[in-house]
């Protein structure tokens, strides 16, 4: 059933432009209160400067900077490839975007072809992401509203997905998988039975979340109505990714600015017309199925390809087979040099943008023709939604702001960095 579909057994649900702030008294006084920062297992460290009148929010201040890292500047003392590592630890609930974005980005600046089987697994991989991030979003927003048993099952797919990440990588969240010109390390045996497995499970389980709440009155007199932002405002306000395309607009990068090769997969864009916290809900939903079918076209290219190359043949950016290094001193001394010295990209600059799980991430990098970076900064989408938390939250009440932060999916490593 599409987006549409739902929204029209609930025709007593008004449209944007028809719910209205509660009147004010003018004679009240407000009282401003903090909210936070939150504990980092929610959501993150957010401090909210909450004005409200009785439990009318009248205004809301996001306060952040609890999580600083200082990642961006740190990039600048790592190599090329090592500095992979540190865009794990950004955005730490979709890792492998965090890659994606960073790698294309220094590819760009190099010039670098990508094989196929690479390019393929990449999409594959993030896709896969994007479903663990949206259940980990949906547990924990249920969760805010009192719906424990989402959360548990939620985090029991998320699981298995985890485990396909530890089987490719090493590592169940921070892989560091993507490297500049390929992968780490070629896809493992177990790889295609693995993801098969969820790709067989993971529609029936999408499924089950809907039949708890898609129809549970609870969760619609929760969500329905509630933090609507219409399409002009959310263009004005920089909103990307779910948060837009839940007022209409069909805006996706993988569609509108393709990389990875993603205009040669078929897949729709899920959008709604409400843009309140219930069409964020559904148009989620829906990201996931189009996820499954993307992850199963992408299974099946690996298939037909075969076992082949997974890093770029350019010897000045890939260190050599192992077994040549156990042949040739030259080998030897050359990957010693790579990863002691890293190859140096020409003096310029490079942007790429991947579509995150959160919206529109990009990695903007200045090469000034040494070894390290000049400048990296991150197109942030947690930080970008975050200004429109204000805009939804006036004129509702507290226990709506909470919900409405769930909503947004604020990841805050991402927003502070």
């Amino acid at each position: 059933m599409t987006v549409a579909e739902i929204r029209a057994r609930n025709l007593s649900i008004p449209a944007p432009s028809q719910i209205t702030r509660p009147a004010l008294a003018g004679e009240k006084e407000t009282m401003v209160l903090n909210m936070g920062p939150h504990h980092p297992s929610t959501h993150g460290v957010l401090r909210l400067v909450v004005e409200l009148d009785g439990e009318t929010v009248v205004d809301v201040a996001p306060d952040i900077g609890f999580l600083h890292t200082g990642i961006e500047k740190t990039m600048e003392s790592k190599t090329y490839q090592k500095a992979v590592v540190l865009t794990d630890r950004t955005d730490y609930l979709a890792p492998l975007s965090n890659n994606l974005s960073y790698v294309l980005a220094v590819e760009k600046l190099l010039g670098c072809e990508v094989p196929e089987r690479a390019t393929v697994a990449r999409v594959l991989l993030v896709e896969l992401q994007r479903i663990a991030s949206h259940l980990v979003w949906l547990g924990t927003h249920a969760l805010d509203l009192a719906a424990m048993s989402v959360f548990l099952y939620g985090f029991r797919e998320r699981e298995q997905i985890l485990d396909i990440f530890e089987l490719v990588s090493g590592a169940r969240m921070m892989t560091s998988y993507f490297r500049v010109g390929g992968l780490a390390y070629d896809l493992p045996a177990g790889f295609d039975a693995a993801v098969e497995a969820f790709l067989q499970i993971m529609p029936g389980r999408i499924d089950e979340y809907e039949a708890l709440l898609t129809d549970n009155p609870l969760w619609i007199e929760r969500t329905q109505g509630i933090g609507a932002i219409d399409s002009e405002a959310a263009i004005a306000l920089g909103l990307t990714g779910p948060g837009l395309r839940a007022t209409g607009v069909a805006w996706d990068l993988r569609k509108t600015m393709p990389y990875c090769g993603y205009e040669t997969y078929s897949f729709a864009i899920p959008t709604a017309t409400h843009g309140d916290i219930y069409d964020r809900y559904l148009v989620r939903m829906a990201e996931m199925r189009e996820s499954v079918s993307i992850c199963r076209q992408a299974l099946q290219r690996l298939r037909d390809m075969g076992p082949g190359p997974y890093m770029t043949s350019d010897r000045k950016i890939a260190p050599p087979p192992k077994s040549e290094i156990t042949q040739s001193m030259e080998a030897l001394i050359h990957h010693f040099k790579l990863w002691t010295e890293g190859f140096k990209p020409p003096r310029g600059d490079a942007l790429a943008a991947v579509e995150s799980p959160r919206g529109e991430l990009a990695t903007y990098i200045v090469s000034d023709g040494s070894a390290k970076p000049y400048r990296v900064h991150f197109r942030a989408p947690s930080f970008v939604n975050l200004q429109s938390l204000p805009h939804m939250a006036r004129g509702h009440l507290v226990a709506d702001l909470v919900a409405l932060i769930a909503s947004l999916d604020p990841v805050l490593g991402e927003v502070d960095r």
